[in-house]
């Protein structure tokens, strides 16, 4: 069967439903369903791979066209409640004396479940010791048990992949059409058990290893076919997929929180991460498939010469209109040139050029236009992600700033910003941003961008999920980030926060994105589980060495509404002293059932400041390796980078006065912030 029969979309054509009723009023059939499917199936043709008539396809096909009232089916057999699956009666015993090494348990194999004890055995396995149970699985269906002398150490099911995954068949390239053909030659792990009680290195590993040399013939010895890929769901927030990785799956996407059965949208499930495996190489010179493009090196610099750099970072941009995207190039490369000013200043007089920067600008909201911030900034994030492919390390440098637009009284959808010494509230939205830099400080490009209205909090103490706190933009760029570095696997990401992003959340998220790591400065003095809190215990450590750092000159500035006082001083060259220590961070109270993180603090302390001068304090928080002098200095410099964004912001707000702009709405604003 090299393509699958779609069963229901044969039935449902208008010849086909003359064939049904015109057989519903034979004797032969009138009376039994199954006589109706199998007299279809040979009309129709519907057979497996191994010849056999898909007679159970066929009655739940005819069930869905009955339900849509094209015909009346004769009745069904008595109503069956669900079949309860067969089981043991009694838990699964325990192995014994499990070798703490996969290479070392002896008589590792896996067993094919076929005989009625073997699923017994499988059923009471994963109903007690797996999360989502034992099924049921759906569409053709194999099950292994993971054994070796010791006893039975977990098990897998495989069974029907799901019918579409937005992130999956991007990665694959097929159409809708070609999907429907060949989704049989996608199956599924919905079933991967590793007993809690084995303790053994690199065994998930080996196993996947084990059944993915054996499940393709095993599908075609008892299915007719083999399969050409195998796909599986990893839930980010409990596990990291790190077995997965280890055997060679490749990371595509995230699924959106839909189950197989959840047609009204309600997203009810828990965000997972697809890992595809490939059985066939050719798989996609099979489904017609064009092979994707190879990936694009571009060099720091490689085509901003000239006039040609706003089609490179503008040019292709989707924005439901061809002649829209080729008005944003234009538009983009003549702010460009005077970027402080409006666009009417800068057109000098061409008419043309006005109205057509203000219709890109002003196109309607109800019309769920396709000009958006994310759109107008898409063809420049992937000149930055190709950037990005050149470098060996990149910062993901985040942090947010507010745009101010409290003069605007007629703009519709800004958020609250703040308020200032009168009480009076300041409109405004707020823009955190994820800037690429080279471990040099100079710029790839902007990487992500979120533009929100902020809601001020409700009175109350009720507890607020992470996702509707400001805080929430900070795990947003992780994933963000998370999501390029499987686009990037010869580059090492670091995301640099300031203490803003200090909260046990983030790091909890990065469990989940384990290419991605970790710099933040720390803001709370945390408990450890030591008798010393966070800071102490750092203090107390050995110093590992000392380093000078360069304090710029920071000038003076008086108290303004929304802005403390500052001092001001000259440049000078502190000498401070550098340790770091492996410390491991407990969650708080409201999340005890999280398992606490473990990171390493780099500290930096200037210990004699100069008289009337406040000493450098910092504790660097990192995911990255930090087992030498050397790495410590570089999470330093790495942090030191972090100033670049706010350069970033400063040429936004003082360099293209984007504070200044003046448009009726939010969504308005955002799109021209975007250029």
């Amino acid at each position: 069967m090299d393509k699958q029969h779609q069963i229901k979309r044969t039935l449902a054509r208008p010849e086909s439903l003359d064939t049904i009723r015109a057989l519903l009023c034979a004797d032969t059939v009138a009376q039994r369903r199954g006589a109706l499917a199998r007299a279809l199936c040979e009309r129709f043709g519907f057979r497996d791979a191994l010849g056999r008539a898909q007679v159970g396809s066929c009655v739940k096909a005819l069930r869905e066209l009955e339900g849509a009232g094209h015909f009346v089916l004769p009745p069904g057999g008595r109503a069956r409640g669900p079949i309860a699956p067969r089981r043991l009666g009694e838990a699964v015993a325990l192995p014994v004396g499990v070798a703490p090494s996969a290479g070392e348990v002896l008589g590792l194999e896996l067993i094919i479940v076929e005989r009625e004890d073997q699923m017994r055995l499988w059923n009471e396995l994963m109903i007690r010791e797996h999360p989502q149970g034992a099924g049921p699985l759906v569409g053709a269906q194999l099950r292994y048990l993971v054994m070796c002398e010791h006893g039975v150490l977990g098990g897998l099911g495989f069974g029907a992949s799901a019918l579409q995954l937005a992130d999956r068949d991007r990665w694959i390239g097929w159409e809708a059409s070609q999907r429907r053909e060949h989704l049989h030659r996608v199956v599924g792990l919905s079933r991967f058990l590793i007993r809690g009680s084995v303790r053994c290195h690199n065994l998930a590993s080996r196993v996947l290893g084990m059944v993915l040399r054996c499940v393709g013939a095993d599908f075609e010895a008892r299915y007719g076919y083999r399969p050409w890929l195998v796909e599986s769901f990893v839930e980010i927030e409990r596990f990291a997929g790190t077995c997965y990785q280890a055997s060679n799956w490749v990371a595509v996407g995230h699924t959106q929180g839909r189950g197989r059965q959840d047609r009204h949208r309600r997203r009810a499930k828990s965000v997972k991460a697809i890992y595809l495996y490939v059985l066939e190489r050719a798989f996609r010179a099979r489904l017609g498939v064009a092979e994707p493009a190879p990936p694009v090196v571009r060099a720091l610099g490689e085509g901003l010469e000239g006039q040609g750099w706003a089609q490179q970072e503008f040019g292709g941009a989707r924005l439901g209109d061809r002649r829209l995207g080729v008005r944003l190039v234009d538009s983009a490369r003549r702010l460009a040139s005077q970027p402080g000013r409006a666009f009417c200043a800068v057109a000098q007089g061409d008419k043309a050029a006005v109205k057509g920067y203000y219709r890109l600008i002003d196109q309607a909201e109800e019309l769920d236009s396709a000009v958006t911030l994310e759109a107008i900034l898409a063809p420049h994030q992937a000149r930055t992600l190709e950037r990005m492919r050149a470098q060996r390390t990149v910062l993901c440098v985040q942090d947010g700033t507010d745009l101010n637009y409290t003069g605007l009284a007629q703009c519709e959808g800004l958020g609250v910003i703040g308020t200032n010494q009168t009480g009076a509230s300041s409109a405004g939205l707020h823009l955190h941003s994820t800037l690429a830099l080279s471990l040099e400080g100079l710029p790839l490009g902007v990487l992500g961008a979120q533009c929100t209205a902020p809601v001020p909090k409700a009175a109350g103490t009720e507890p607020v999920p992470i996702e509707q706190k400001k805080t929430f933009a900070w795990i947003q760029g992780l994933r963000e980030c998370a999501s390029v570095a499987a686009q990037l696997p010869d580059t090492h990401l670091i995301c640099v926060m300031d203490r803003e992003a200090d909260f046990f959340e983030l790091f909890d998220e990065q469990r989940a994105h384990r290419r991605v790591d970790l710099l933040v400065r720390a803001k709370h003095d945390r408990a450890t589980g030591q008798a010393l809190n966070l800071f102490d215990t750092v203090r107390q450590a050995p110093v590992r060495g000392e380093i000078q750092i360069v304090v710029p000159r920071q000038s003076e500035r008086a108290k303004k509404s929304k802005q403390k006082a500052r001092e001001g001083h000259v440049q000078r060259t502190a000498q401070a002293l550098l340790r770091y220590a492996q410390v491991q961070l407990a969650p708080p109270a409201s999340q005890a059932h999280k398992a606490p993180v473990n990171l390493t603090v780099v500290h930096v302390v200037e210990p004699s400041p100069p008289e009337g001068t406040k000493g450098l304090e910092w504790f660097l928080l990192s995911t990255c390796d930090v087992s030498s002098l050397e790495q410590a200095r570089s999470c330093l410099r790495c942090y030191g980078l972090r100033w670049r964004i706010e350069d970033w912001h400063r040429v936004l707000k003082s360099g293209c006065r984007v504070e200044q702009m003046q448009h009726q709405s939010a969504e308005r604003l955002k799109r021209a912030l975007g250029i």
